[in-house]
């Protein structure tokens, strides 16, 4: 389930992550760069989101490098190119270069799979990244996560913690590591109920990537929700602040790729991949609007504000207000 690429061995020269499941696509994808930076430290990683590729891309991608060294050219988005960029790239799997790594990452739609079928008859290394919607596949997910970040996990709480968080294997993976490191590796159903007992931040994040997407009927209701089953409003505050806080970080950074953009702040590639495509509905005063309304909000709530729940409503509001707009809602 898991990419199947070693960091410690030279990367094939051409990949097929297969699949449109964000965590697994982005891990995918790390393996890949991980494996060419171990076998070259220098090499060079031209990463293509969808619809980003272009013909100079694919001049170069045909061409042996100047300075020498290892290249990885990554291709996102593959069902989406245009005929003329996926026939240049089925052209080029009949002469792959030795010092390239060509990564394709088809999400598994109709559209160009004639170039994802291509690459598996060129011999290509095959990823799975498609959506696990089976139960099964979850628990077998949580516990391979587990496994992963050194710890234990019994039976008993992979069904509860799967059960408990439900099918978005970035909340998952997020939960496993954040059990792992509070319960010194043993998790038991007795930790995960503990944990999950109102899954208060969890919820809380939900009201934050709603507000921070512009989703302001998801944002609402998810905050009624939240609200409703008992989550503390300072935790939804604080999941705000934590969702643009990471959004101003990532896009501080100018660009670049999101492995090069990951390593830099030490954040998760799935987390700088989402803060990234956020980052473009949102200008600096916007965001920083956003920053100083939820600045106001905190003292309220921690002060012990007569409505806390009015409050945030309006937080939440002001947030899908300035988002995208270089003069939002004044206070």
């Amino acid at each position: 389930m898991l990419p199947n690429v070693s960091s410690t061995s030279a990367p094939p020269r051409l990949v097929l992550v297969a699949g449109d499941e964000e965590l697994l696509v982005a891990r995918g994808v790390h393996a890949v760069v991980n494996a060419a930076r171990a076998h070259d430290p220098q090499a060079e990683i031209v990463d293509r989101a969808p619809g980003e590729l272009t013909d100079s891309d694919l001049v170069d991608l045909s061409s042996s490098s100047m300075f020498g060294g290892l290249r990885v050219v990554v291709v996102r988005g593959a069902q989406e190119l245009a005929d003329d960029l996926r026939d240049a790239l089925l052209a080029y799997l009949a002469r792959p270069l030795d010092d390239v790594v060509l990564v394709v990452v088809h999400s598994g739609a109709v559209r160009n799979r004639k170039l994802a079928d291509a690459m598996k008859a060129a011999g290509a290394r095959v990823v799975a990244a498609a959506r696990l919607t089976r139960p099964r596949d979850r628990h077998d997910f949580v516990a391979a996560e587990i496994r992963r970040l050194g710890g234990q996990i019994s039976p008993g709480a992979v069904r509860a913690l799967a059960d408990a968080v439900g099918s978005d294997l970035r909340e998952l993976a997020a939960v496993c590591d954040q059990l792992v490191a509070d319960s010194g590796g043993l998790v038991n159903e007795a930790v995960v109920a503990l944990y999950h007992r109102g899954r208060a931040e969890t919820t809380g994040f939900t009201v934050a990537d709603a507000a921070i997407s512009g989703d302001l009927a998801q944002a609402l209701t998810a905050l009624r929700q939240a609200l409703g089953s008992g989550v503390p409003p300072v935790l939804v505050v604080s999941a705000l602040t934590t969702g643009l806080r990471d959004l101003a970080r990532v896009a501080a950074t100018g660009g670049g790729s999101t492995w090069e953009i990951a390593r830099s702040l030490g954040m998760p590639d799935w987390k700088v991949e989402r803060s990234l495509r956020a980052a473009q509905a949102w200008s600096d005063e916007g965001l920083a609007r956003a920053m100083r309304a939820i600045s106001a909000a905190d003292a309220a709530v921690k002060g012990g504000a007569a409505d806390p729940a009015y409050g945030l409503e309006r937080l939440v509001t002001e947030i899908v207000a300035v988002r995208g707009r270089a003069a939002g809602v004044r206070r």
